[in-house]
């Protein structure tokens, strides 16, 4: 580095903690030197929070909010999106980059949430980080599903039609909530309004402050590894873990690897198949909002239809509250309860490679129902398995193992039979 450019650097060292946060965070962060492929998708989901959020603000510089016919009788919120596609230079590559990266961005972290169950990287110290990734995960949540409603089609308005129903089944409350949800009686020009400013402004803030917090926590403790072990306690002379390597410049470029390979696959989506088959863009999506016509069968986007059968599996009333209550309870509960996974588990042992066979069938049965129930989810309610076994059924058991998993825990956990954890990471 040259005197001047080293001056200058002193001088904005004097006034921000510039060196020492590139010291903190990269250069002098040392990361467990065994990481593998399970570890892209932390800094995979951080590169799709940057794609959404630049290719939102072009698409905000053309969408209009605004559900009221234009002169051809087709809403300005749906026509305003045709516009982006058709007229906008860009706008058509700018607006399926949005679309799939929302997708993209569900499948990343719910590859880094199964990475957490894999290695255990929700216990002590990592609590809080996996608390904060929680609370990412409802945050990101309600970005889709406000998002959702913007293109202002046919699924769109139905989808947020049956959810914001739901609310009304809260006793007491309810009603009046799911009003103020609206900004109306019915979904109109003020949900709209109302969805596309939480959107565009409210819940991106609580995004990023939240990942913010979640890696500041991630580097305070340290890094998980496959082998559970924590390097910070063999350390060398020089004060440095042994089983640790600088996070730049050995997982900078590897997580360029992985950067690479996601763009490849995101790209060839965004190129060839963005409707990713009616499950990224849904067919009746490209049909205007139409209050009068109900479509035959409405169901949300793939990424929350596991919560959805979850909603759907209550078909009865509990101490003379409606079911459609208790429905939205499951379905919140569904993600609340994935919060309390650090006080939940009681194994000796961190990683599934020393987890005895008890963890290991279960975490693959957990895995199985929850893909079972996002098919579910997409279908409608009288779906049948080979056209003979009812799908009723069939999800109301998975969704009682849904939440088995996690209560019944702290015993199968505990009585697991595990290996011992090594003392250092074995690579």
């Amino acid at each position: 580095m040259t005197t001047k450019a080293q001056a200058v650097l002193d001088w904005v060292d004097e006034r921000f903690p510039l060196t020492s946060s590139i010291k903190g965070h990269l250069t002098e962060y040392y990361a467990p030197k065994n990481f593998n492929f399970w570890y892209f998708f932390g800094s995979l989901a951080l590169l799709v929070l940057v794609i959404q959020i630049v290719t939102g603000i072009f698409l905000v510089m053309h969408y209009k909010p605004d559900a009221s016919l234009n002169a051809s009788g087709v809403p300005v919120a749906f026509a305003s999106v045709e516009y982006i596609m058709r007229d906008v230079p860009g706008g058509w590559i700018i607006r399926y980059m949005h679309s799939t990266g929302a997708s993209a961005f569900f499948v990343v972290v719910y590859l880094h949430m199964f990475r957490g169950l894999l290695y255990g990287s929700y216990r002590k110290p990592r609590e809080l980080i996996w608390i904060f990734g929680t609370l990412i995960f409802l945050a990101l949540m309600a970005e889709a599903f406000m998002g959702y409603l913007l293109p202002w089609g046919q699924m769109s308005f139905w989808g947020a039609q049956v959810i914001v129903n739901l609310f009304s089944a809260i006793p007491v409350i309810g009603p009046d909530l799911s009003v103020v949800i609206r900004g109306d009686f019915v979904v109109s020009d003020a949900t709209l309004n109302r969805f596309f400013s939480f959107h565009v402004i409210a819940v991106p803030l609580i995004l990023i402050g939240l990942v913010v917090a979640h890696i500041v926590a991630l580097h305070e403790v340290g890094s998980n590894n496959p082998d559970g072990v924590e390097i910070k306690k063999k350390k060398g002379a020089d004060g440095h873990p042994l089983d640790g390597i600088p996070f730049h410049p050995y997982y900078t470029v590897k997580d360029i690897v992985g950067v690479v390979g996601f763009l490849i696959v995101f790209s060839f989506i965004v190129f060839f198949a963005p409707e990713g088959g009616g499950y990224f863009l849904e067919f009746n999506n490209f049909v205007p909002a139409d209050p009068l016509k109900t479509p035959p069968h409405i169901a949300p986007v793939w990424y929350f239809t596991p919560f959805y059968s979850l909603l759907r599996a209550m078909v009865w009333p509990l101490l003379g509250i409606d079911a459609k209550f208790w429905g939205v309870v499951a379905m919140g509960g569904g993600v609340v309860i994935i919060a309390f996974l650090p006080w939940l588990d009681r194994s000796p042992v961190k990683s599934i490679r020393y987890r005895g066979p008890i963890y290991k069938s279960m975490l693959t049965a957990f895995v199985i129902a929850f893909f079972i129930l996002g098919f579910l989810g997409t279908q409608p309610p009288s779906y049948a398995f080979f056209g003979v076994i009812p799908g009723a059924p069939v999800a109301q058991l998975l969704s009682l193992f849904y939440f088995l998993f996690f209560l019944t825990m702290p015993w199968w956990s505990k009585i697991d039979k595990c290996k011992p954890e090594p003392d250092r990471v074995t690579g």
